[in-house]
């Protein structure tokens, strides 16, 4: 009943909310209701506002908002379309999250039990979704110490595979030797040493190769072997440029050995597991460099 003032006790309030008294108390004293003042035996006065505010309260905590995220929603209309775009962003990473996991338990009931007692430490040892620090490490650790950062970011967003947000068992497989492969810690696992020399313009060369390998996607769009001409005298010009030299047959003959040196197992074992990780409408920039790499050595056309 509403007193003559047209205030609700503690009792009335949580009576026309359909909760509990311990619950009005709780949300009071955190003050989040609104209160209209004390009886005369000092007890809490609520008016309709409160009884508004109380089933605002209950419908975010039904959807999964803490006290504080609730709190701060109700402050202010901004504030809650900020706290409802950063709950948005948290259920994405759950359900990121929760398809990892199902892929993961996937991928160990489809193997057989030799490759379950490989994997299932790897998989143990990463978050779901896992990140990319490692494999960022890795390359941080191959490229050019004087390389410009804008640069050593492009060439990230090229070689670093994204983790999707909902994985096959076989790229839960790829991105769980991903890891293992690019944390070794032994000498032999470490990544390729890069070009050197005084005249070695480390910029010029990653620029050069980014011309060269955006040639030779285009061409296996076309349903082309990424070796043609126009790709293939953008490779080598670029390392040309890069050293300091002048384009030759004679330098091409030198950089299919200089390059022969420098291509690891680790690389190779590197790009068959990213290969299959990225978009669709690119080959892998590995598997573009070993093309250009090849048709490089290959004889000249009679």
């Amino acid at each position: 009943m509403t007193d003559t003032d047209g205030t609700w006790s503690i009792g009335e309030l949580a009576g026309r909310a359909g909760v509990t008294v311990k619950t009005v108390r709780y949300y009071s004293d955190r003050g989040l209701l609104p209160e209209d003042g004390r009886s005369g035996g000092g007890h809490r006065r609520y008016g309709p506002g409160a009884l508004a505010r109380l089933r605002e309260i209950r419908s975010l905590r039904a959807l999964g908002l803490g006290v504080p995220e609730v709190a701060r929603a109700l402050e202010d209309e901004g504030r809650l379309a900020d706290v409802v775009a950063g709950e948005l962003r948290g259920v994405a990473r759950e359900r990121a999250a929760l398809a990892w996991r199902e892929a993961s338990l996937r991928l160990l009931a489809e193997c057989d039990g030799a490759e379950r007692a490989e994997l299932l430490p790897l998989l143990g040892a990463a978050a779901l979704p896992p990140d990319t620090d490692a494999v960022v490490r890795f390359w941080r650790r191959s490229l050019p110490v004087r390389l410009p950062a804008p640069l050593v970011a492009r060439v990230l967003d090229e070689v670093v595979p994204v983790p999707p947000d909902e994985p096959t068992p076989g790229e839960v497989r790829a991105f769980a030797l991903l890891r293992a492969l690019v944390s070794d810690p032994r000498p032999e696992r470490a990544p390729a040493p890069p070009l050197r020399g005084e005249r070695y313009r480390p910029a010029v060369l990653y620029e050069g190769l980014a011309e060269a390998y955006d040639l030779a996607a285009a061409e296996v769009r076309a349903g082309r072997e990424p070796g043609g001409a126009e790709a293939l005298d953008c490779f080598a010009g670029a390392y040309a440029l890069a050293l300091g030299e002048v384009d030759s047959a004679g330098f091409r003959r030198r950089l299919v050995e200089r390059l022969g040196r420098e291509d690891t197992g680790v690389m190779a074992r590197y790009w068959k597991l990213v290969a299959p990780l990225g978009p669709a409408d690119r080959p892998a920039l590995g598997l573009l460099h070993h093309h250009l790499t090849v048709a490089l050595a290959a004889p000249p056309a009679a």
